[in-house]
């Protein structure tokens, strides 16, 4: 059975970076959800999460066109009900999650990451910085302990640079 892999971290905690990084050293398809959601329009640019239907929507067009690669998630699930959502998705096609991969970053490390990256996206005005936080804290936190509980939770230092971090994440899925 091919990978299925959940990368976990707040905003900024280098989700993208290590999902390009997997995609480009290990062949892994890649879905971004901030990626599919602004692709169709229907990112929430206050930081608030889009409803479960929409990203569950987007995300199942988007598996239809894996053809059985290994995937990694990058920014879904975003709630315990999306994960749900997601294994059903998954066992549909013979696949379940085989590991979720936590980035812990904190949250004043996240804020100064954001405001130095220089994409000038809507989503990284400090406000929405803020907001964005306090909706992972409150939505996407349960999920460490929903994948911890199933025994696929490994957590990695999110903190340190780059090539630490996506040294650990291998390490992780292997």
């Amino acid at each position: 059975m091919e990978p299925a892999i959940v990368l976990l971290g707040p905003p900024g905690s280098g989700k993208g970076t290590q999902a390009a990084r997997l995609r480009d050293r290990d062949g892994f398809a890649t879905l971004s959800t901030g990626d599919l959601l602004r692709a169709a329009g229907a990112a929430d640019e206050r930081g608030g999460l889009v409803p479960d239907h929409v990203v569950v929507g987007i995300v199942r067009d988007a598996l239809e066109r894996l053809d059985g690669r290994p995937v990694l998630f990058d920014g879904f699930p975003r709630t315990v009900a999306q994960a749900d959502a997601l294994e059903g998705m998954l066992a549909e096609r013979g696949r379940e999650v085989t590991r979720a991969v936590y980035l812990h970053v904190p949250d004043a490390e996240v804020a100064e990451r954001i405001s130095h990256r220089g994409q000038g996206r809507a989503d990284d005005a400090p406000e929405t910085v803020a907001e964005r936080l306090r909706v992972y804290h409150a939505a996407t936190e349960p999920l460490i302990a929903h994948y911890r509980d199933r025994g696929l939770l490994r957590r990695v230092d999110g903190s340190r640079d780059a090539d630490a971090v996506a040294g650990e994440v291998r390490a992780a899925i292997a």
